[in-house]
């Protein structure tokens, strides 16, 4: 089994779109304001946005996308304009993330793990 996609509702999905173009996703269905889905550059998963009324007033959904130069990557995003809530830094789970917000307050952690992401030193056999 393989994860394909994650969808995400909301209630601005043109500015969603708008964003995550700008981490750079590529769009491949377009059908707003009701649906979009984007693929990532790297690997084969998508991630859709649907068109819902209302959105739960808690902050559900963290959206995590690994990139081997994480600090150029940042660098990138910074130099369109996107504000991160935390700069690259290592964690105690071995990972270097760098963190910011989607424009409907959905958290995104941008990482670089390598082999720890699946076999840190604690993986149970």
């Amino acid at each position: 089994m393989n994860l394909n996609q994650l969808t995400i509702a909301s209630n601005n999905t043109n500015t969603l779109v708008s964003f995550y173009k700008k981490l750079g996703l590529k769009l491949i269905v377009d059908a707003l304001p009701r649906y979009a889905r984007l693929e990532c550059p790297d690997g084969e998963a998508t991630l859709s946005i649907h068109f819902t009324e209302t959105i739960s007033t808690g902050n559900n959904i963290t959206l995590y996308f690994e990139d081997e130069n994480l600090d150029v990557l940042v660098e990138k995003l910074q130099a369109k304009g996107i504000t991160l809530n935390q700069l690259p830094k290592y964690e105690a789970w071995l990972w270097k993330e760098a963190k910011l917000q989607d424009p409907d307050g959905n958290n995104i952690i941008l990482f670089k793990a390598g082999e720890d992401r699946k076999n840190p030193p604690w993986r149970i056999n």
